[in-house]
């Protein structure tokens, strides 16, 4: 197991996931806190599971884990096209693992039917506020959502309950000039409706904040921002 260590450590990982045998990545994510956040179904037995920008794949993993008959991973940025990140640590977890879970290095844009199919259960998680637009990569996903899709992003906004979006036209938010778009519930929602989901339920994330609060924050550059997570059904 000291090779596998070694192997481990010589990688940069977004997902701290426990490989077995005493080995933990040291991921920039505590999924042990976000997990539970997620409220993913606790058996997934029979079902088809798609996760969309799965990075080094703890989700996909975890899907796996939970009976899913079929899983299949999805990159393309943190992959190898402009992240930095890689698809090595996703094999490398896969094979520690002993794993199943399948993979295919595609665009969200080129999700559709024909090229991926439908899955039960759609996991976009942590990728839609990097979308330039987020409409039209929530059309992609709804391509391919069978049944259900679970959502989590970034949100803003949070002071009024008009549907309504922060927009980073640099690097803002976190530093990252990937990062584009904070939708508040409302706008979320409604994105989703548009979009052809048939009922959605924020499952977990902030409450709606006073004006004065955030007139506040900001005034200390701090923007009106949080994260929440969404389960929409088709």
């Amino acid at each position: 197991m000291t090779d596998l260590k070694d192997r481990v450590d010589a990688l940069r990982w977004w997902h701290a996931m426990d490989l077995g045998h005493g080995i933990r990545t040291p991921g920039h994510v505590d999924t042990g806190k976000w997990l539970p956040r997620m409220h993913l179904p606790k058996r997934l037995n029979g079902m088809s599971v798609l996760d969309v920008g799965a990075w080094d794949g703890f989700y996909s993993f975890e899907a796996e884990r939970r009976g899913a008959s079929k899983v299949l991973a999805t990159d393309s940025f943190s992959w190898g096209r402009g992240g930095w990140g890689s698809k090595e640590a996703f094999e490398l977890a896969r094979s520690a693992l002993g794993s199943n879970v399948g993979d295919l290095e595609i665009d969200v844009f080129e999700l559709s039917p024909e090229r991926v199919g439908t899955f039960d259960l759609v996991l976009f998680l942590g990728v839609l506020y990097h979308m330039r637009d987020p409409l039209g990569a929530l059309e992609r996903v709804r391509s391919v959502t069978g049944k259900q899709l679970i959502l989590e992003t970034t949100v803003g906004m949070l002071w009024t309950r008009r549907p309504a979006s922060a927009f980073f036209p640099d690097s803002e938010l976190d530093q990252d000039a990937t990062n584009w778009w904070a939708p508040n519930i409302p706008a979320l929602m409604g994105m989703l409706e548009a979009v052809g989901f048939a009922k959605a339920k924020v499952m977990w994330g902030p409450r709606r904040f006073p004006r004065r609060i955030v007139g506040k924050a900001l005034g200390r550059g701090r923007a009106d921002l949080s994260r929440a997570v969404v389960h929409a059904w088709t």
